[in-house]
């Protein structure tokens, strides 16, 4: 199976850039399943419901969310109508729409996605991922259940993150890091079997500070004093992700690239 994953979409320009970009890739690369983090997509803060009908348009499978799920108030009811959705395991007990859900690809095979927040250096206190990941991956058997599984760990560490990768290391295609917007350069398989990256990048403008306009952030880190709110930056995005092929018998990863397209940081494909 051929899986996409591309990291956090930031504002207009990154839905551009999905738009734009996204139909064609998935015909150049016969890719059978694709997943987006959604979660900064509308003024780099949340998801809209408008936004995340866009971005499904353009050919994305699931959209994974983050710490900022809920922060478009109009997500509060949108994901409990639209599966395609998925939100942190570990956010809140009472929060609307589910943590993982299972889909199917064109020909009937079974992927599993769901996503999980980290605990360190996070603003807020979530429940522990490792426990929440694990009763998911051990209820949904890879090469069992489910042909394929896609991980989005969402978090500011990267201690954290390949910590996750080796916990689900056998029991998921892939691992991927997201939430800080840098794109990491160790894209490995691990030892089970496991397509990891630390951080799949954003996708979004990178003359930027991580995504975001740099006048405001860059005044607050000189001065120490805000003037305004952090707004995207408006120039050409880069589609910033990872590619992982998988075995259909075991789900286990065969192959992995790192992807960077369009932008500042374009490099070849897959």
């Amino acid at each position: 199976m051929k899986l996409l994953f591309l990291g956090d979409v930031v504002g207009r320009s990154g839905r551009k850039a999905i738009s734009e970009n996204l139909p064609r890739l998935r015909a150049d690369w016969a890719l059978d399943f694709v997943v987006v983090n959604g979660e900064n997509a509308t003024g780099g803060m949340g998801l809209s419901p408008d936004h995340a009908k866009t971005l499904l348009e353009a050919g994305a499978d699931c959209l994974t969310l983050g710490d900022h799920a809920f922060d478009q108030k109009g997500m509060l009811q949108f994901i409990e109508s639209e599966p395609r959705i998925v939100r942190p395991l570990n956010f809140a007990k009472n929060a609307p729409g589910r943590g993982h859900r299972v889909f199917s690809d064109a020909r009937g095979r079974k992927v599993l996605v769901t996503q999980a927040l980290g605990q360190v250096f996070m603003k807020r206190a979530f429940d522990d991922p490792f426990s929440a990941l694990d009763s998911v991956l051990t209820t949904h058997a890879l090469g069992g259940a489910v042909q394929a599984t896609i991980v989005d760990f969402h978090c500011e560490a990267t201690s954290e993150k390949m910590a996750a990768g080796l916990f689900c290391d056998g029991r998921a295609s892939m691992v991927a890091g997201t939430h800080t917007h840098v794109p990491t350069g160790d894209a490995q398989i691990l030892p089970g079997g496991t397509g990891y990256l630390s951080d799949a990048g954003m996708c979004g403008d990178y003359l930027s500070v991580i995504g975001m306009d740099r006048a405001e952030p860059m005044r607050r880190f000189v001065t120490g004093m805000s003037k305004g709110r952090f707004e995207p930056a408006q120039g050409e995005a880069t589609l910033s992700g990872v590619y992982v092929e998988t075995d259909d018998r075991t789900g286990k990863a065969l192959r992995i690239e790192m992807i960077r397209q369009g932008g500042r940081l374009a490099q070849a494909g897959p």
